[in-house]
């Protein structure tokens, strides 16, 4: 037992209290990194990169948008030359801003770049590796030979760091990884922590430690699991406690990309990991940078959070790889069923049918028959305002019990009891009974155990006041499998007087962290303190409620209910306009429920990075696309005008393709 708390612990300073992890200090041009520096912000830019005035002023633009690091391509010697020219524009208007370079495939471009700019990012799956998804077979001696090349290979450009005290970012992409790696570790968190740590140990050979750490991925599990894995290996073997660059690749636009963004870096923020953060979204880059921030402020003040219990035994949770919490199934709550999401609709004035709709229930009373889109609910809470006309089939209400025990229909009527009201009344619902819960009070219930125990139509609604939200219901979660009780839980979260964007943000870091663990049956976001009894702005407000649970769900890849874009944030690399032709194909294809799509400007980006996509679209040279089914090339040089219309033809050929319901489109 003492063993495994151990364990833990070297990924992490602790699972109940917040602490940020005491990193070595690495100094990027006049702004250091790690120790006891605040979390950095950076972002990368999108322009040309021999496109010199164009650089420069997209710099200032991100500058002002709250950026302390830019990086930029130069996947070539041009590019990589061309950095110094833009430094001293920047220069020139008064910007002293640490430059990164961007390298992938070429050394030399590298190694000059070295010599310019503050910092430089090597992708070890293609600095001194090729990747042409050959399996290949190795010995111990020839694996051996392989990493001796690869110390030739990437020694000159070690002590070029040193002599220019340049920084580095040795930054494993999951989608990149190299066939050596994936011959010998296959496509793991394990194969991207062995990637980096290869580099890692040249430089700790040659005594260089200006270095900064990423593990990046666009599946948020991946991702997590491979940077406390790092964390975990690299103390393990005794390495300097490097800082790390927090991201999840290709998030997409919008709310989808933040909302997967924070699931992934906010799940390592709660642990106390990162020390800059890059949110990568299909957007401008100067858009970027205020959603970092916006994660990044919650942690300001988070140590003066309140106490959580300790961990006195372990529960056996694994944190490097995923799985679900085992549950019972109480009515279609748990088990082997996904997560369900509750909707508070306590709040409304009154409630009609009509009103269902921005929760994907969509009435047609021409011909008397519901419809649900995919991203209907499965609960609504009424609390003590029963609607007042007949549900859809697979849609539950939920009442508070001093409602629910005056109801005549105590069958499709759901009650929500407090512990005390379960104790003390008898009358229950035959198959499903919500109790409601506080982590932080419960963990010391003598009752709760065995009430647990006995009873298999329990599900609790699990909720915290604590500001350290997501430890202290993990915490619980500890609890409920250390005792070995498996009841379902739908975690609640509640969240006052914020904007959209916050309550995003937040909810996919509090709960979105939970599901990357296993833990959460379901979820229901509290709407009760919205500052509003306006009823149309309370509607929109429930949409957004809605929508981001479900985002939250598939962004930690626990239900997919909808069209998954797996699009890169777009560079000086990139081939054709990324924003205008991720709308466009979302425009055709965003109601093909659990399709992974990547989009890609450049062969740099993909396949590698598109590793989870179902179909892939890839820029491979001006005005051509080639098209992917998962790996494999389907189509190369297709017209860019025409690459739309043949992506969806493939999809077809595969029975994937369904026609869009406008009926169920909200």
């Amino acid at each position: 037992m003492k063993e495994a708390i151990l364990q833990h612990k070297n990924y992490c300073n602790s699972l109940v209290a917040y602490s940020r992890r005491k990193t070595r200090e690495v100094h990027i041009g006049d702004i250091p990194l790690g120790a006891h520096h605040p979390i950095r912000i950076q972002s990368m830019t999108t322009v040309d990169t021999m496109d010199t005035q164009g650089s420069i002023e997209q710099c200032i633009r991100m500058i002002a948008s709250g950026c302390e690091y830019i990086r930029i391509t130069a996947p070539s010697i041009k590019e990589a030359q061309n950095l110094e020219a833009i430094k001293k524009g920047l220069k020139a208007r008064g910007y002293s801003i640490p430059l990164i370079a961007d390298i992938h495939f070429t050394p030399n471009a590298a190694e000059l770049a070295a010599r310019i700019v503050e910092k430089v990012r090597i992708n070890p799956g293609n600095y001194a590796d090729k990747k042409r998804f050959e399996e290949i077979e190795y010995t111990d001696a020839t694996y051996e030979a392989e990493l001796e090349r690869i110390r030739e290979k990437f020694s000159p450009l070690v002590h070029i760091c040193k002599e220019y005290g340049t920084a580095m970012r040795i930054g494993t992409n999951h989608g990149s990884l190299s066939d050596r790696i994936l011959s010998r570790y296959g496509d793991t968190p394990v194969g991207m922590v062995e990637s980096a740590l290869e580099f890692l140990r040249i430089c700790d050979d040659l005594n260089y430690h200006n270095i900064v750490l990423s593990m990046k991925a666009s599946n948020t599990q991946v991702m997590v699991q491979a940077y406390r894995l790092l964390v975990q290996k690299m103390e393990e073997e005794g390495l300097e406690p490097y800082p790390l660059h927090l991201g999840v690749t290709e998030a997409g636009e919008g709310e989808d990309g933040r909302i997967k963004s924070a699931v992934g870096i906010g799940t390592l923020l709660e642990d106390g990991l990162g020390d800059t953060v890059r949110v990568s979204l299909t957007e401008e880059p100067e858009f970027e940078a205020p959603v970092a921030k916006l994660l990044i402020d919650r942690y300001g003040q988070r140590q003066k959070h309140a106490p959580i219990a300790d961990i006195i035994s372990f529960s056996g949770h694994d944190p490097f790889a995923y799985q679900r919490r085992k549950t019972q199934e109480v009515g279609n709550i748990g088990g082997s069923n996904v997560p369900r999401v509750m909707a508070d609709i306590r709040h409304w004035s009154e409630v009609k049918i009509k009103d269902l709709k921005v929760l994907a229930h969509h009435y047609l009373p021409a011909i008397d028959k519901w419809t649900m889109g995919d991203l209907g609910v499965d609960y609504i809470y009424t609390g003590q305002q029963p609607v007042s006309f007949m549900l859809p089939n697979g849609l539950k209400e939920v009442q508070d019990y001093s409602i629910w025990r005056e109801q005549p229909d105590k069958i499709n009527k759901i009650p929500l009891y407090t512990f005390r009201e379960y104790l003390t009344h008898k009358e229950k619902h035959e198959q499903v009974n919500f109790i409601s819960l506080k982590a932080d009070a419960f963990l010391s219930e003598t009752l709760l155990e065995s009430v647990l125990r006995e009873n298999d139509d329990i599900v609790m609604m699990l909720s915290t006041d604590n500001r350290h939200a997501m430890p202290a219901l993990r915490r619980f979660f500890y609890y409920l499998m250390e005792k070995e009780l498996t009841n379902p839980v739908l975690v609640m979260r509640s969240y006052s007087s914020m904007t959209e964007e916050n309550m995003q943000l937040y909810t996919a870091t509090d709960i979105g962290g939970l599901l990357i663990d296993g833990f959460g049956d379901g979820l229901l976001l509290e709407t009760t303190l919205l500052p509003t009894s306006d009823k149309e702005v309370q509607l929109q407000w429930s949409n957004s409620y809605n929508k981001t649970a479900f985002g939250v769900l598939q962004a930690a890849r626990t239900r997919m209910s909808k069209t998954e874009y797996i699009s890169c944030p777009s560079c000086g690399r990139t081939l054709f306009d990324l924003q205008e032709t991720t709308a466009m194909i979302r425009k055709r294809t965003d109601h093909l429920k659990g399709i992974k799509i990547g989009i890609m400007g450049c062969i740099v980006n993909g396949p590698g990075e598109m590793a989870d996509a179902d179909y892939g679209y890839v820029g491979s040279g001006k005005g051509k696309i080639t098209l992917y089914r998962g790996k494999e090339v389907v189509k190369k040089g297709v017209a860019s005008a025409l690459a739309v219309d043949a992506l969806i033809d493939i999809i077809k050929e595969d029975d994937n393709w369904l026609e869009p319901n406008p009926e169920t489109m909200v």
